[in-house]
């Protein structure tokens, strides 16, 4: 798939609050001349496209920053909450929960573990945003740079290394400690031992399908980006390495995981 289709495909099936904030890979396409002289001829017309070329790209930069800055805020505060409302649970009915409590905390433990795994999804489909929007950055310098014989790629690639919309590290350890949480309170890996020995397994029930939806659509593109072919080189993105983790692991290969 060319990647303007991937790219309206993944703005498609994102959150709608999210669409705006992705790459104008079109408008950018749309202002690279078809033809034009080298560059190197220093001529005025030249100047002016490159100015409005690189204008538009650091408006771009900008947007992504903004936007990655406060979602990465907003779920630092997010993570924050529910690791309390886990350890307020502990705290009142216990890790198991009790006999005289048993419905009040099952319905307490489904709220949490909806609320976890909608939060690990939009997670993982922040980590995707970030991916898609480095990779049209670097496929349309590219595509200027051979159009037009300029040499945008290779510093533009460099800044781009530096910007916090990139610099996914706070996510990834985020996005372990709650599947650490996920493995602790979905018994995946006990549903695995149960399959060996014959034994029917459960279905984990997760209401609000179109957050797992939308992280599964985004986990394959991560990958289709991030694996390793005959073209990979200097820009492209390292082979995607996810955690070794139960949930993530059903996460990815036809997870048992029912949607309601």
């Amino acid at each position: 798939m060319k990647f303007g289709k991937r790219l309206k495909q993944q703005i498609r099936e994102t959150f709608p609050d999210w669409r705006d904030k992705f790459l104008s890979y079109k408008n950018l396409k749309q202002i690279i001349p078809s033809s034009l002289p080298s560059l190197s001829d220093g001529s005025i017309e030249c100047g002016k496209s490159e100015e409005e070329f690189v204008c538009l790209l650091k408006c771009e930069i900008e947007k992504f920053n903004a936007f990655f800055m406060e979602q990465e805020e907003d779920f630092i505060i997010r993570n924050k909450e529910l690791q309390q409302r886990l350890s307020k649970m502990i705290e009142k009915w216990g890790p198991i929960g009790d006999q005289e409590s048993e419905t009040d905390y099952k319905d307490e433990m489904a709220r949490i573990r909806k609320d976890i795994v909608d939060f690990h999804g939009e997670m993982v489909l922040l980590m995707n945003y970030s991916n898609i929007n480095y990779t049209g950055l670097a496929k349309i310098l590219k595509k200027y740079d051979k159009r037009t014989g300029g040499l945008l790629r290779l510093p533009f690639i460099q800044m781009i290394l530096e910007q916090p919309f990139f610099i996914t590290d706070p996510i990834s350890k985020l996005i372990k400690e709650c599947e650490s949480s996920i493995d602790a309170m979905f018994p995946v890996a006990a549903s695995k031992k149960k399959r060996k020995r014959g034994e029917e397994e459960e279905a984990i029930v997760v209401t609000g399908g179109v957050v797992f939806r939308n992280t599964v659509a985004a986990l394959q593109t991560m990958q289709e980006l991030r694996k390793g072919s005959s073209t990979y080189g200097h820009f492209s993105l390292p082979p995607l390495k996810l955690p070794d983790s139960d949930f993530f692991s059903s996460f990815q290969l036809h997870s048992p995981i029912a949607i309601i």
